[in-house]
């Protein structure tokens, strides 16, 4: 039953690089944590912190921004990145008019460990004049070794394959 999950999952370690990049999608901060992780580390200087429009009226990289801070992470570490994206595709579009806009050659992609084959796909497919690590961050709804044993992972899993076939088919 793994061998499904783990396909899903093709998270890189990570290297030094000019920035790291925080994909929108993940509510329990884990996505935004491991980037600052990666600040801290010495692997990059800032996070830039993709966000789409939604709850409240408010931009998910600033509520993402807010959470580092409140975990003792600084925020002059963290450059906010609203928009009002609804794919990974059309995020990742985004994402790269504007590394390409601040001359960004080199960049950590920080999602979820679920997302990171996908990421790692579409951004494969926009990105091919710069050099990229997709970092796994960890989803305590999503754990590949026993995704069938509660309900919220097997949603998970449910829908990134979905949206993983979607993918290959061009929807």
């Amino acid at each position: 039953m793994p061998a499904p999950a783990y396909f899903l999952v093709r998270g890189q370690a990570p290297e030094r690089a000019e920035l790291a990049v925080v994909l929108a999608g993940d509510f329990y901060g884990h996505r935004i944590l491991t980037a600052a992780g990666l600040a801290r580390d010495g692997y990059v200087k800032k996070v830039l912190v993709s966000g789409p429009s939604g709850a409240y009226g408010r931009y998910e990289c600033d509520l993402a921004i807010e959470y580092a801070v409140r975990h003792g992470y600084r925020a002059e570490d963290f450059i906010p990145m609203p928009h009002l994206a609804r794919s990974t595709r059309e995020e990742a579009g985004l994402i790269l008019a504007e590394l390409r806009r601040m001359g960004v050659h080199k960049f950590l992609v920080v999602t979820s460990n679920f997302h990171t084959r996908r990421t790692g796909a579409i951004y494969r497919s926009l990105a091919r004049d710069v050099e990229f690590r997709v970092i796994a961050a960890p989803d305590e709804n999503f754990r590949p070794e026993d995704w069938w044993k509660s309900r919220e992972s097997r949603k998970v899993f449910f829908f990134e394959w979905n949206k993983t076939i979607a993918e290959w088919v061009g929807l």
